[in-house]
Protein backbone atom coordinates (compact mmCIF):
# COMPACT_ATOMS: atom_id res chain seq x y z
CA UNK A 1 0.00 0.00 0.00
CA UNK A 2 1.10 3.55 -0.72
CA UNK A 3 0.22 6.97 0.64
CA UNK A 4 0.87 10.28 -1.13
CA UNK A 5 2.05 13.30 0.84
CA UNK A 6 1.64 16.75 -0.70
CA UNK A 7 3.85 19.59 0.55
CA UNK A 8 2.32 22.68 -1.03
CA UNK A 9 5.12 25.17 -0.46
CA UNK A 10 5.66 28.78 -1.46
CA UNK A 11 7.99 28.10 -4.39
CA UNK A 12 7.14 24.51 -5.29
CA UNK A 13 4.98 21.51 -4.52
CA UNK A 14 6.87 18.46 -3.28
CA UNK A 15 5.11 15.14 -3.75
CA UNK A 16 6.10 12.09 -1.76
CA UNK A 17 5.15 8.41 -2.14
CA UNK A 18 5.36 6.49 1.16
CA UNK A 19 4.75 2.78 1.67
CA UNK A 20 3.08 1.23 4.72
CA UNK A 21 6.43 0.80 6.50
CA UNK A 22 7.17 4.54 6.27
CA UNK A 23 9.82 4.14 3.57
CA UNK A 24 9.84 6.80 0.87
CA UNK A 25 9.46 5.17 -2.54
CA UNK A 26 9.70 8.32 -4.65
CA UNK A 27 9.81 12.12 -4.49
CA UNK A 28 8.88 14.59 -7.23
CA UNK A 29 8.95 18.40 -7.16
CA UNK A 30 7.29 20.98 -9.41
CA UNK A 31 7.97 24.71 -9.15
CA UNK A 32 5.58 27.59 -9.77
CA UNK A 33 5.99 31.39 -9.84
CA UNK A 34 5.36 34.01 -7.16
CA UNK A 35 4.14 37.46 -8.17
CA UNK A 36 5.21 40.62 -6.34
CA UNK A 37 2.79 43.21 -7.80
CA UNK A 38 3.88 45.87 -5.31
CA UNK A 39 6.74 46.13 -2.79
CA UNK A 40 5.84 43.95 0.20
CA UNK A 41 3.03 42.16 -1.66
CA UNK A 42 3.14 38.46 -2.54
CA UNK A 43 0.60 36.50 -4.63
CA UNK A 44 0.15 33.19 -6.47
CA UNK A 45 -2.40 31.77 -8.88
CA UNK A 46 -4.05 28.67 -7.32
CA UNK A 47 -4.33 27.23 -10.84
CA UNK A 48 -0.53 26.95 -10.84
CA UNK A 49 -0.67 24.79 -7.70
CA UNK A 50 -3.21 22.43 -9.20
CA UNK A 51 -1.34 22.24 -12.51
CA UNK A 52 1.82 21.32 -10.61
CA UNK A 53 -0.02 18.58 -8.69
CA UNK A 54 -1.59 17.23 -11.89
CA UNK A 55 1.79 17.14 -13.61
CA UNK A 56 3.68 15.82 -10.58
CA UNK A 57 1.54 12.94 -9.33
CA UNK A 58 1.67 10.88 -12.56
CA UNK A 59 5.46 11.38 -12.53
CA UNK A 60 5.53 10.35 -8.86
CA UNK A 61 3.69 7.12 -9.71
CA UNK A 62 5.80 6.28 -12.77
CA UNK A 63 7.05 2.71 -12.30
CA UNK A 64 4.70 2.04 -9.35
CA UNK A 65 1.33 0.32 -9.12
CA UNK A 66 -1.10 3.22 -8.79
CA UNK A 67 -3.87 0.85 -7.68
CA UNK A 68 -1.97 0.39 -4.42
CA UNK A 69 -2.35 4.08 -3.46
CA UNK A 70 -4.85 4.23 -0.61
CA UNK A 71 -4.68 7.79 0.69
CA UNK A 72 -3.53 11.37 0.11
CA UNK A 73 -2.66 13.96 2.76
CA UNK A 74 -1.47 17.53 2.26
CA UNK A 75 0.56 19.97 4.31
CA UNK A 76 0.37 23.47 2.92
CA UNK A 77 1.60 27.02 3.24
CA UNK A 78 -0.65 28.72 5.78
CA UNK A 79 -2.72 31.91 5.92
CA UNK A 80 -3.10 32.42 2.14
CA UNK A 81 -6.47 33.85 1.10
CA UNK A 82 -8.12 31.78 -1.65
CA UNK A 83 -11.59 33.06 -2.62
CA UNK A 84 -14.05 31.27 -4.89
CA UNK A 85 -17.22 32.54 -6.56
CA UNK A 86 -20.60 30.79 -6.88
CA UNK A 87 -19.17 28.58 -9.64
CA UNK A 88 -16.13 27.65 -7.50
CA UNK A 89 -13.91 29.70 -9.81
CA UNK A 90 -10.97 31.55 -8.26
CA UNK A 91 -11.84 35.26 -7.98
CA UNK A 92 -8.34 36.72 -7.62
CA UNK A 93 -4.77 35.51 -7.03
CA UNK A 94 -4.12 34.12 -3.57
CA UNK A 95 -2.66 36.68 -1.15
CA UNK A 96 0.19 34.74 0.47
CA UNK A 97 1.34 34.30 4.07
CA UNK A 98 4.32 36.64 3.59
CA UNK A 99 2.30 39.48 2.06
CA UNK A 100 2.53 42.70 4.08
CA UNK A 101 -0.18 44.88 2.52
CA UNK A 102 -2.62 44.68 5.45
CA UNK A 103 -0.87 46.83 8.04
CA UNK A 104 -3.78 49.29 8.22
CA UNK A 105 -6.24 46.45 8.76
CA UNK A 106 -3.96 44.86 11.38
CA UNK A 107 -3.76 48.20 13.20
CA UNK A 108 -7.56 48.41 13.13
CA UNK A 109 -8.00 44.90 14.48
CA UNK A 110 -5.35 45.20 17.19
CA UNK A 111 -5.97 48.85 18.05
CA UNK A 112 -9.69 49.45 17.56
CA UNK A 113 -11.21 46.02 18.08
CA UNK A 114 -8.44 45.40 20.61
CA UNK A 115 -5.89 42.67 21.25
CA UNK A 116 -7.72 41.45 24.34
CA UNK A 117 -10.91 40.83 22.38
CA UNK A 118 -9.06 39.18 19.50
CA UNK A 119 -7.24 36.90 21.91
CA UNK A 120 -10.51 36.04 23.60
CA UNK A 121 -12.23 35.33 20.28
CA UNK A 122 -9.41 33.45 18.55
CA UNK A 123 -6.51 32.96 21.05
CA UNK A 124 -4.39 35.21 18.81
CA UNK A 125 -3.90 38.81 17.75
CA UNK A 126 -3.74 40.11 14.20
CA UNK A 127 -0.59 39.74 12.11
CA UNK A 128 -0.19 41.05 8.57
CA UNK A 129 0.04 37.58 7.05
CA UNK A 130 -3.14 36.24 8.66
CA UNK A 131 -6.26 35.67 6.56
CA UNK A 132 -8.79 37.89 8.34
CA UNK A 133 -6.89 41.17 7.71
CA UNK A 134 -6.72 40.19 4.03
CA UNK A 135 -10.51 39.88 3.93
CA UNK A 136 -10.81 43.38 5.39
CA UNK A 137 -8.30 44.61 2.79
CA UNK A 138 -10.39 43.06 0.00
CA UNK A 139 -13.56 44.55 1.42
CA UNK A 140 -11.95 47.99 1.38
CA UNK A 141 -9.88 47.84 -1.81
CA UNK A 142 -11.68 45.29 -4.01
CA UNK A 143 -15.35 45.58 -2.98
CA UNK A 144 -16.63 44.02 -6.22
CA UNK A 145 -14.43 40.96 -5.72
CA UNK A 146 -15.38 40.77 -2.06
CA UNK A 147 -19.08 40.78 -2.96
CA UNK A 148 -18.54 37.76 -5.24
CA UNK A 149 -17.06 35.55 -2.51
CA UNK A 150 -18.93 32.29 -1.92
CA UNK A 151 -16.11 30.28 -0.34
CA UNK A 152 -13.00 31.26 1.61
CA UNK A 153 -10.22 28.69 1.64
CA UNK A 154 -6.57 28.14 2.43
CA UNK A 155 -4.01 26.96 -0.17
CA UNK A 156 -3.94 23.24 0.62
CA UNK A 157 -7.73 23.27 1.04
CA UNK A 158 -8.04 24.38 -2.57
CA UNK A 159 -6.02 21.32 -3.59
CA UNK A 160 -8.27 19.11 -1.45
CA UNK A 161 -11.30 20.71 -3.11
CA UNK A 162 -9.89 19.95 -6.57
CA UNK A 163 -9.25 16.37 -5.44
CA UNK A 164 -12.62 15.69 -3.80
CA UNK A 165 -15.07 18.48 -4.62
CA UNK A 166 -15.41 19.13 -0.87
CA UNK A 167 -14.90 22.57 0.70
CA UNK A 168 -12.93 21.64 3.82
CA UNK A 169 -10.17 22.73 6.14
CA UNK A 170 -8.51 21.40 9.27
CA UNK A 171 -8.12 22.96 12.70
CA UNK A 172 -4.35 23.52 12.52
CA UNK A 173 -4.50 25.49 9.27
CA UNK A 174 -7.74 27.29 10.20
CA UNK A 175 -6.05 28.46 13.42
CA UNK A 176 -3.96 30.88 11.36
CA UNK A 177 -6.93 32.62 9.75
CA UNK A 178 -7.86 34.70 12.83
CA UNK A 179 -11.40 33.44 12.22
CA UNK A 180 -11.29 30.29 14.37
CA UNK A 181 -12.07 30.03 18.07
CA UNK A 182 -9.01 27.84 18.65
CA UNK A 183 -9.89 26.79 22.18
CA UNK A 184 -13.36 25.52 21.25
CA UNK A 185 -12.48 24.47 17.66
CA UNK A 186 -15.30 26.32 15.93
CA UNK A 187 -15.63 29.42 13.77
CA UNK A 188 -15.72 32.63 15.83
CA UNK A 189 -19.04 34.37 15.25
CA UNK A 190 -17.56 37.61 16.59
CA UNK A 191 -14.70 37.55 14.08
CA UNK A 192 -17.03 36.68 11.21
CA UNK A 193 -19.16 39.70 12.11
CA UNK A 194 -16.07 41.93 12.25
CA UNK A 195 -14.97 40.71 8.81
CA UNK A 196 -18.46 40.84 7.29
CA UNK A 197 -18.43 37.14 6.42
CA UNK A 198 -21.21 34.58 6.75
CA UNK A 199 -20.28 31.19 8.23
CA UNK A 200 -21.70 29.50 5.13
CA UNK A 201 -18.80 30.97 3.15
CA UNK A 202 -16.26 29.09 5.26
CA UNK A 203 -15.27 25.45 4.71
CA UNK A 204 -16.27 22.56 6.94
CA UNK A 205 -13.84 21.87 9.81
CA UNK A 206 -12.07 18.53 10.32
CA UNK A 207 -9.29 17.08 12.42
CA UNK A 208 -6.19 16.69 10.26
CA UNK A 209 -6.35 12.90 10.05
CA UNK A 210 -10.06 12.71 9.28
CA UNK A 211 -11.14 11.68 5.76
CA UNK A 212 -12.94 14.48 3.89
CA UNK A 213 -13.84 12.40 0.84
CA UNK A 214 -12.51 10.35 -2.05
CA UNK A 215 -11.30 11.43 -5.47
CA UNK A 216 -13.76 12.80 -7.98
CA UNK A 217 -13.97 10.88 -11.25
CA UNK A 218 -12.24 13.77 -13.02
CA UNK A 219 -9.39 13.99 -10.49
CA UNK A 220 -8.89 10.21 -10.52
CA UNK A 221 -8.64 10.17 -14.32
CA UNK A 222 -6.31 13.19 -14.42
CA UNK A 223 -3.97 11.78 -11.79
CA UNK A 224 -4.13 8.15 -12.85
CA UNK A 225 -5.43 6.99 -9.46
CA UNK A 226 -8.35 4.82 -8.30
CA UNK A 227 -11.48 6.81 -7.47
CA UNK A 228 -11.67 5.29 -3.97
CA UNK A 229 -8.42 6.92 -2.80
CA UNK A 230 -9.13 8.57 0.57
CA UNK A 231 -8.19 12.25 1.00
CA UNK A 232 -7.71 13.47 4.57
CA UNK A 233 -8.06 17.07 5.75
CA UNK A 234 -4.29 17.46 6.08
CA UNK A 235 -2.64 20.27 8.03
CA UNK A 236 -0.85 23.58 7.88
CA UNK A 237 2.73 23.06 6.77
CA UNK A 238 4.24 23.54 10.20
CA UNK A 239 1.84 21.15 11.90
CA UNK A 240 2.39 18.61 9.11
CA UNK A 241 6.17 19.03 9.46
CA UNK A 242 5.88 18.50 13.22
CA UNK A 243 4.02 15.23 12.59
CA UNK A 244 6.66 14.22 10.04
CA UNK A 245 9.41 14.91 12.57
CA UNK A 246 7.67 13.14 15.46
CA UNK A 247 6.74 16.29 17.42
CA UNK A 248 3.45 14.73 18.46
CA UNK A 249 1.96 14.72 21.96
CA UNK A 250 2.74 17.29 24.64
CA UNK A 251 6.15 18.70 25.52
CA UNK A 252 7.85 18.38 22.12
CA UNK A 253 9.54 20.99 19.93
CA UNK A 254 10.24 21.14 16.21
CA UNK A 255 12.16 23.90 14.46
CA UNK A 256 11.87 24.46 10.73
CA UNK A 257 14.42 26.26 8.57
CA UNK A 258 12.36 26.52 5.41
CA UNK A 259 11.44 29.61 3.39
CA UNK A 260 10.19 30.88 6.73
CA UNK A 261 11.47 29.73 10.10
CA UNK A 262 9.30 28.35 12.86
CA UNK A 263 9.50 27.19 16.45
CA UNK A 264 6.69 24.70 17.09
CA UNK A 265 6.02 23.72 20.72
CA UNK A 266 3.41 21.03 21.37
CA UNK A 267 0.94 20.82 24.24
CA UNK A 268 -1.86 18.47 25.21
CA UNK A 269 -3.83 21.41 26.58
CA UNK A 270 -4.89 24.79 25.24
CA UNK A 271 -2.80 27.80 26.25
CA UNK A 272 -2.16 31.37 25.11
CA UNK A 273 1.08 33.37 25.04
CA UNK A 274 0.39 36.30 27.38
CA UNK A 275 2.65 38.55 25.31
CA UNK A 276 0.80 37.69 22.08
CA UNK A 277 4.14 37.28 20.34
CA UNK A 278 3.62 33.57 19.65
CA UNK A 279 0.64 32.00 17.93
CA UNK A 280 -1.68 29.67 19.82
CA UNK A 281 -2.92 27.09 17.31
CA UNK A 282 -4.47 23.63 17.15
CA UNK A 283 -2.09 20.78 16.30
CA UNK A 284 -2.59 18.06 13.71
CA UNK A 285 -2.58 15.39 16.44
CA UNK A 286 -5.73 16.75 18.08
CA UNK A 287 -3.86 18.79 20.69
CA UNK A 288 -2.48 22.32 20.58
CA UNK A 289 0.79 24.17 20.04
CA UNK A 290 2.52 27.50 20.46
CA UNK A 291 4.36 28.72 17.39
CA UNK A 292 6.79 31.49 16.64
CA UNK A 293 7.28 32.31 12.97
CA UNK A 294 10.00 34.40 11.34
CA UNK A 295 9.08 35.29 7.76
CA UNK A 296 12.53 34.81 6.22
CA UNK A 297 14.83 31.93 7.15
CA UNK A 298 16.41 29.74 4.47
CA UNK A 299 15.12 32.33 2.00
CA UNK A 300 17.68 34.76 3.48
CA UNK A 301 20.52 32.43 2.52
CA UNK A 302 18.96 31.87 -0.91
CA UNK A 303 18.69 35.64 -1.44
CA UNK A 304 22.25 36.27 -0.27
CA UNK A 305 23.80 33.45 -2.28
CA UNK A 306 21.80 33.65 -5.48
CA UNK A 307 20.73 37.28 -5.81
CA UNK A 308 23.80 38.97 -4.35
CA UNK A 309 26.68 36.49 -4.77
CA UNK A 310 25.20 34.90 -7.92
CA UNK A 311 25.96 31.35 -6.86
CA UNK A 312 23.93 28.27 -6.01
CA UNK A 313 26.90 26.51 -4.43
CA UNK A 314 25.86 27.15 -0.83
CA UNK A 315 28.36 24.66 0.58
CA UNK A 316 31.30 26.40 -1.09
CA UNK A 317 30.27 29.71 0.43
CA UNK A 318 30.19 28.12 3.88
CA UNK A 319 33.52 26.28 3.58
CA UNK A 320 35.67 29.25 4.77
CA UNK A 321 33.57 29.51 7.96
CA UNK A 322 35.79 27.31 10.10
CA UNK A 323 35.19 26.31 13.73
CA UNK A 324 37.38 29.09 15.12
CA UNK A 325 35.12 31.71 13.50
CA UNK A 326 31.96 30.55 15.26
CA UNK A 327 30.90 32.90 18.02
CA UNK A 328 33.55 35.39 16.90
CA UNK A 329 31.83 37.22 14.04
CA UNK A 330 31.62 41.00 14.36
CA UNK A 331 29.11 41.33 11.53
CA UNK A 332 25.41 41.06 12.35
CA UNK A 333 22.44 40.50 10.07
CA UNK A 334 18.76 41.28 10.63
CA UNK A 335 16.81 38.76 8.53
CA UNK A 336 13.65 40.82 8.03
CA UNK A 337 13.61 40.71 4.22
CA UNK A 338 9.79 40.38 4.13
CA UNK A 339 9.11 42.33 7.33
CA UNK A 340 8.74 40.25 10.48
CA UNK A 341 6.02 38.41 12.35
CA UNK A 342 7.29 36.85 15.59
CA UNK A 343 7.96 38.50 17.90
CA UNK A 344 7.91 42.04 16.42
CA UNK A 345 4.73 41.98 14.28
CA UNK A 346 6.26 44.66 12.07
CA UNK A 347 5.77 44.48 8.28
CA UNK A 348 7.90 47.64 7.92
CA UNK A 349 11.05 46.01 9.33
CA UNK A 350 13.84 45.28 6.84
CA UNK A 351 16.99 43.29 6.45
CA UNK A 352 20.27 44.89 7.48
CA UNK A 353 23.97 44.15 7.80
CA UNK A 354 25.59 45.91 10.77
CA UNK A 355 29.25 46.01 11.74
CA UNK A 356 30.98 46.11 8.35
CA UNK A 357 34.62 47.21 8.16
CA UNK A 358 37.05 47.70 5.30
CA UNK A 359 38.62 44.31 6.02
CA UNK A 360 35.33 42.38 6.38
CA UNK A 361 35.60 39.25 4.22
CA UNK A 362 32.81 37.81 2.10
CA UNK A 363 32.52 34.75 4.36
CA UNK A 364 31.76 36.95 7.38
CA UNK A 365 28.59 38.18 5.68
CA UNK A 366 27.55 34.64 4.80
CA UNK A 367 28.13 33.66 8.42
CA UNK A 368 26.15 36.70 9.60
CA UNK A 369 23.17 35.60 7.50
CA UNK A 370 23.17 32.13 9.07
CA UNK A 371 23.64 33.57 12.57
CA UNK A 372 21.02 36.29 12.06
CA UNK A 373 18.36 33.70 11.24
CA UNK A 374 19.45 31.63 14.27
CA UNK A 375 19.19 34.70 16.52
CA UNK A 376 15.69 35.44 15.17
CA UNK A 377 14.68 31.85 15.97
CA UNK A 378 16.08 32.38 19.46
CA UNK A 379 13.87 35.47 19.85
CA UNK A 380 10.87 33.14 19.53
CA UNK A 381 12.37 30.57 21.89
CA UNK A 382 13.01 33.25 24.52
CA UNK A 383 9.36 34.33 24.40
CA UNK A 384 8.32 30.74 25.12
CA UNK A 385 10.87 30.44 27.92
CA UNK A 386 9.52 33.64 29.45
CA UNK A 387 6.12 31.89 29.66
CA UNK A 388 7.71 29.09 31.67
CA UNK A 389 7.93 26.67 28.73
CA UNK A 390 10.99 24.45 29.03
CA UNK A 391 12.62 23.60 25.70
CA UNK A 392 15.40 21.12 26.37
CA UNK A 393 15.79 19.73 22.85
CA UNK A 394 14.22 19.96 19.41
CA UNK A 395 13.90 18.18 16.12
CA UNK A 396 14.89 20.14 13.02
CA UNK A 397 13.63 20.16 9.44
CA UNK A 398 13.55 22.31 6.32
CA UNK A 399 16.05 23.04 3.57
CA UNK A 400 18.36 24.99 5.88
CA UNK A 401 18.68 21.95 8.15
CA UNK A 402 20.75 20.22 5.45
CA UNK A 403 23.69 22.49 6.29
CA UNK A 404 25.90 20.98 9.05
CA UNK A 405 27.30 24.46 9.72
CA UNK A 406 23.87 26.00 10.15
CA UNK A 407 22.84 23.16 12.47
CA UNK A 408 25.93 23.77 14.60
CA UNK A 409 25.30 27.51 14.75
CA UNK A 410 21.64 27.05 15.68
CA UNK A 411 22.32 24.41 18.34
CA UNK A 412 24.80 26.73 20.07
CA UNK A 413 22.71 29.88 19.67
CA UNK A 414 19.78 28.06 21.32
CA UNK A 415 21.92 25.98 23.69
CA UNK A 416 19.96 22.78 23.02
CA UNK A 417 20.53 19.52 21.08
CA UNK A 418 18.96 19.45 17.60
CA UNK A 419 17.96 16.11 16.10
CA UNK A 420 17.48 15.44 12.40
CA UNK A 421 14.83 12.80 11.66
CA UNK A 422 15.80 9.91 9.40
CA UNK A 423 13.29 11.20 6.86
CA UNK A 424 13.92 14.87 6.11
CA UNK A 425 10.69 15.57 4.26
CA UNK A 426 8.69 17.21 7.08
CA UNK A 427 5.35 18.47 5.64
CA UNK A 428 5.13 15.91 2.83
CA UNK A 429 6.00 13.01 5.13
CA UNK A 430 3.59 14.32 7.76
CA UNK A 431 0.86 14.56 5.12
CA UNK A 432 1.45 10.94 4.07
CA UNK A 433 1.38 9.86 7.73
CA UNK A 434 -1.96 11.64 8.24
CA UNK A 435 -3.29 9.83 5.16
CA UNK A 436 -2.19 6.50 6.64
CA UNK A 437 -4.10 7.28 9.84
CA UNK A 438 -7.14 8.33 7.77
CA UNK A 439 -7.04 4.95 6.02
CA UNK A 440 -6.91 3.05 9.33
CA UNK A 441 -3.31 1.87 9.03
CA UNK A 442 -2.63 3.39 12.49
CA UNK A 443 -5.08 4.13 15.32
CA UNK A 444 -3.76 7.65 15.97
CA UNK A 445 -1.27 10.25 14.79
CA UNK A 446 0.88 9.56 17.85
CA UNK A 447 0.94 5.82 17.18
CA UNK A 448 1.91 6.50 13.58
CA UNK A 449 4.74 8.85 14.63
CA UNK A 450 6.07 6.37 17.18
CA UNK A 451 6.15 3.65 14.53
CA UNK A 452 7.59 5.61 11.60
CA UNK A 453 9.76 8.51 12.83
CA UNK A 454 13.37 7.72 13.76
CA UNK A 455 16.38 9.90 14.57
CA UNK A 456 19.18 10.24 12.03
CA UNK A 457 21.70 12.43 13.88
CA UNK A 458 21.92 14.92 16.74
CA UNK A 459 23.96 18.13 16.93
CA UNK A 460 24.96 18.85 20.52
CA UNK A 461 25.79 22.37 21.78
CA UNK A 462 29.25 23.17 23.14
CA UNK A 463 29.20 25.02 26.49
CA UNK A 464 32.02 27.43 25.57
CA UNK A 465 30.45 28.26 22.22
CA UNK A 466 27.02 28.71 23.80
CA UNK A 467 28.55 31.34 26.09
CA UNK A 468 30.10 33.17 23.13
CA UNK A 469 26.82 33.17 21.26
CA UNK A 470 24.95 34.41 24.33
CA UNK A 471 27.13 37.53 24.22
CA UNK A 472 26.63 37.98 20.46
CA UNK A 473 22.87 37.51 20.80
CA UNK A 474 22.75 40.23 23.47
CA UNK A 475 24.27 42.66 20.95
CA UNK A 476 22.12 41.47 18.04
CA UNK A 477 18.93 41.68 20.12
CA UNK A 478 19.37 45.46 20.53
CA UNK A 479 19.65 46.18 16.80
CA UNK A 480 15.97 45.95 15.84
CA UNK A 481 14.81 48.38 18.57
CA UNK A 482 17.56 50.77 17.46
CA UNK A 483 16.44 50.63 13.81
CA UNK A 484 12.68 50.33 14.25
CA UNK A 485 11.95 54.04 13.80
CA UNK A 486 14.22 54.20 10.75
CA UNK A 487 12.41 51.23 9.21
CA UNK A 488 9.08 53.01 9.68
CA UNK A 489 10.48 56.19 8.09
CA UNK A 490 11.72 54.18 5.10
CA UNK A 491 8.29 52.62 4.71
CA UNK A 492 6.65 56.06 4.78
CA UNK A 493 8.77 57.10 1.78
CA UNK A 494 7.49 54.21 -0.37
Amino acid sequence: MYYIGIDLGTSAVKLLLMDETGSIANIVSREYPIAFPHPGWSEQDPADWWAAVCDGIPALLDGFDASQVKGIGAGGQMHGLVVLDKNDAVIRPCILWNDGRTQRQVDYLNGVIGKDKLSRYTANIAFAGFTAPKLLWMQENEPDNFARIEKIMLPKDYINYKLTGVHCTDYSDASGMLLLDVEHKCWSKEMLDICGVQESKLPKLFESWQPVGTLTAEAAQTLGLPADVVVCAGAGDNAAAAVGCGAVGGGKCNISLGTSGTVFITSDTFGVDKQNALHSFAHADGGYHLMGCILSAASCNKWWSEEVLHTTDYAAEQTPITADKLGANDVYFLPYLMGERSPHNDPASRGAFVGLRMDTPRAALTQAVLEGVAFAIRDCVEIARAQGVKIKASTLCGGGAKSPLWREILANVLGIPLTLPQTEQGPGYGGAMLAAVACGAYPSVQACAEALVHAKSTTEPDAALVEKYNARYAVWHKLYPALKVSFAEMEALQ
